[in-house]
């Protein structure tokens, strides 16, 4: 049997060019028909670790990191807002939208992995923060889509002030930064390269094909 390529998505919730560039690898992965050759991982990335447990607003918050204008932050969400809607991804940024601390997130994203719903909780949080104007770094919304994608919030929840648990969503993120990620997305196959950046459907494709037919002629 062939072995799986690995795949690690280093990223944050709160990444729009996370989301865009996971769901054109998933149609990638779906338009080569290789779903059962991918073993896929999410790997956390903070945007923003100091954020403070109020968040702050979006425009103000990319004006101050990055020094857009709000114009140019229009045309930027609206860019984003189109690229989403050809992969079946709603983007609706709104005014007074803030941005928010995603620690929590990623501790709850290691909890589903150990359940087998890591990428489903994922999506779940990436689209209640893009698409239905929901406070990711909030513990009742948190709860809501745990429950929602069928994982007991409860059981979560524990781990959420449990320092062993937090300790290693820390190190994690250190682990990938020491290797030189220091933007997301970071798609990394079989440990080995990597992409970044929401790359286009057909790159993701190349790359793959590749990596299986290097498997198959070991």
């Amino acid at each position: 049997m062939t072995e799986k390529i690995k795949i690690d998505v280093v990223s944050d919730v709160v990444c729009p060019w996370c989301a865009i560039g996971y769901k054109r690898l998933e149609q990638a992965i779906k338009e080569l028909g290789v779903e059962d050759k991918i073993e896929l991982e999410w790997q956390p990335f903070q945007l923003n670790p100091n954020m403070p447990a109020e968040g702050q607003d979006v425009e103000e918050h990319i004006t101050e990191k990055y020094g857009s204008t709000p114009e140019q932050q229009k045309e930027s969400q609206e860019r984003m807002t189109d690229f989403g809607a050809e992969l079946d991804f709603k983007f609706d940024y709104f005014k007074g939208m803030r941005m928010v601390n995603t620690f929590d997130a990623h501790v709850l994203l290691e909890y589903a992995k150990e359940q087998g719903k890591q990428t489903e909780l994922k999506l779940r949080l990436m689209n209640s923060f893009f698409g239905e104007r929901k406070d990711v770094s909030n513990r009742e919304i948190l709860k809501q889509e745990l429950e929602a994608i069928g994982l007991n919030a409860t059981e979560a929840f524990a781990l959420l002030d449990h320092e062993e648990a937090r300790t290693k969503v820390r190190s994690e993120e250190e682990y990938w930064k020491s290797l030189g990620v220091n933007s997301v997305p970071t798609v990394v196959f079989n440990r080995k390269s990597a992409l970044t950046g929401a790359q286009p459907v057909d790159t993701y494709k190349q790359v793959v094909t590749e990596l299986l037919a290097e498997q198959q002629s070991v």
